[in-house]
């Protein structure tokens, strides 16, 4: 609150009238001394209202002047409170950001300790990366390696002995190896050496035909022959068996069916037929089914021409010789090697892109901060 609206709040001053003008007659008797008296009186009546107008007039100046002091000081008063407030604010603020300055170089030097932190973090897991991989490639080496050798091996054994049934436990021996590497870029080979096995696993039927073999060999000594001589049919011969009989002694005349000796001789028809399974056996090992089926129809003609055939067991060694001769028949040889020539081209890029990520992975550590 300022003076002007102290001013504004004060009544207005009641306007003194001013003494109108006396008019002067023209032609006045001589006053009397009652109109002197009593004018007098009225201009100090006049005199005395106007003295205590002017007083109250003063009064309500120095009532206001008061007021305004106390309002003034009242004002003074706030604002000191205020300048102290402020004042306190400001230092709370300083204290503050003297704290926060703090904070800040505190957070700076964690965050500085955080970034080695993960830095070192981050050389102990390449660290331990590069230990693993190493360790998983010696390990997938190793196994690798194992596969390769056992794929070669039963390449070689079916090659030079025809032994499919070595062949095939060798190729599951390599297929079991290879299961056990962590790389799934070779699941392709176990697929084709899958099949090679399958391949293989069709022709271990062999083994079986030579065991046949082996024991109708060991049964040919137990075998009966055909008897030596035939009696005489009829008491009354006819004429031209009277001439026969007659010249029997001059010329003798035997039946020839082909056979390499005569059925008398029992021990050298059981050693040709024995010999005659041996040789198919022999043609069985070496994959020649041409030679075995030839053997095996030898011995038949062998058991056909000086064995009994009447006998249970020369007829069981036929049946099993029939069976052998419908089972056998002539078959491509497998083709090993797919399994093993995939296998070292995968090596072989392998090898390559562990080369080329090399120096990528030494430039990309030197790089890193």
């Amino acid at each position: 609150m300022n003076a002007d609206d102290l001013d504004s709040d004060r009544p207005a001053p009641t306007p003194v009238p001013a003494p109108s003008p006396v008019a002067r007659p023209a032609a006045t008797p001589a006053p009397r001394s009652g109109g002197a008296l009593a004018l007098a009186l009225l201009l100090a009546l006049l005199a005395l209202g106007l003295a205590g107008y002017v007083a109250w007039w003063q009064w309500q100046q120095a009532r206001g002047a008061a007021s305004d002091d106390r309002t003034l000081a009242g004002l003074d008063e706030r604002v000191g409170h205020l300048e102290d407030t402020l004042g306190s604010l400001g230092d709370e603020r300083t204290l503050l950001r003297q704290r926060l300055g703090d904070a800040e170089q505190v957070n700076r030097s964690l965050r500085e300790e955080l970034l080695g932190q993960s830095e070192r973090l981050r050389n102990l897991e390449d660290a331990v990366a590069k230990l693993s991989e190493k360790s998983l490639s010696g390990h997938d080496a190793m196994l690798l390696d194992e596969t390769e050798t056992l794929l070669r091996m039963g390449q070689q054994r079916y090659a030079l002995f025809h032994d499919a049934q070595g062949a095939a436990a060798a190729y599951g021996l390599a297929d079991q190896a290879l299961a056990a590497v962590n790389d799934g870029a070779f699941s392709g080979v176990r697929q084709s050496i899958a099949a090679e096995r399958e391949a293989l696993a069709q022709r271990q039927s062999r083994s079986a035909a030579i065991d046949a073999l082996q024991q109708l060999r060991g049964a040919m000594d137990s075998l009966p022959l055909k008897p030596q001589d035939t009696p005489a049919a009829a008491a009354n011969p006819g004429f031209w068996a009277r001439i026969r009989h007659a010249l029997a002694g001059v010329v003798s005349v035997q039946r020839d069916d082909g056979t390499p000796l005569a059925v008398a001789d029992a021990r050298f028809a059981r050693q040709l037929t024995a010999l005659d399974l041996a040789q198919a056996q022999a043609a069985l090992l070496a994959a020649d089914d041409a030679a075995a089926h030839a053997a095996i129809a030898r011995a038949q003609a062998s058991l056909a021409a000086q064995f009994d055939t009447a006998s249970p067991a020369v007829a069981q060694a036929q049946a099993q010789l029939d069976s052998l001769a419908r089972a056998l028949k002539p078959a491509a040889p497998v083709q090993l090697g797919a399994a093993l020539a995939e296998l070292r081209n995968l090596r072989a890029v392998h090898a390559l892109k562990a080369v080329d990520l090399g120096p990528a992975r030494a430039a990309s550590a030197e790089q890193r901060p």
